[in-house]
């Protein structure tokens, strides 16, 4: 873990070969190896938030831990304190969101290491840019895809967009609820 945080130093000292490296290593069966990951991948972004953005758009599009790994690394709010930034980590949330309801296996540790990442990831994003945000994350609530509502709703529990905006999250949740609770 340590050696694989070190490589954010390196990253961060301009030496991008060791992005393969980090890219291979998120993917580990090693939880703690992931998280290292995404701990390296925000060294970076804490010296050049735009190169990272860059480097983790094939990253949402990969296997569902690279996806994770990227995910996590991005939504730190730290890193979130440009709009910019905020914006293109929204988009690359959707994007990987976009990849829960394409899966075809959906009973693997992988594919569940992803969802419970996105469980939490949208609520930073959004709370670092409420204005494009909450909008992303409301055109997901009416997402008939049980795995993406489990998302939402998870995000929607957070304290950081409760606090942010209390009426809408509870407005959002009452809408899962009773979509969930419809006959059909």
């Amino acid at each position: 873990m340590c050696g694989v945080c070190g490589l954010g130093r390196l990253l961060s000292e301009g030496q991008t070969g060791v992005l393969d490296d980090l890219q291979m290593l998120a993917a580990d069966p090693r939880w703690r190896i992931r998280e290292a990951v995404a701990m390296a991948l925000q060294r970076w972004g804490d010296r050049d938030m735009d190169a990272l953005l860059a480097a983790m758009q094939p990253w949402a599009v990969d296997s569902p831990l690279v996806q994770r790994a990227g995910a996590a690394a991005l939504c730190e709010p730290r890193l979130l304190q440009q709009r910019t930034h905020a914006a293109k980590v929204l988009r690359i949330l959707d994007t990987i969101t976009s990849s829960l309801a394409l899966a075809q296996n959906r009973r693997t540790d992988e594919y569940r290491t992803l969802r419970q990442g996105l469980g939490y990831c949208w609520s930073v994003a959004v709370a670092a840019l409420p204005d494009l945000g909450k909008p992303l994350m409301e055109r997901w609530l009416s997402d008939p895809d049980p795995d993406i509502r489990w998302v939402v709703r998870e995000n929607l529990k957070k304290n950081r967009l409760l606090r942010l905006d209390p009426e809408w999250a509870h407005r959002a949740l009452a809408a899962l609820d009773e979509e969930r609770q419809a006959p059909g």
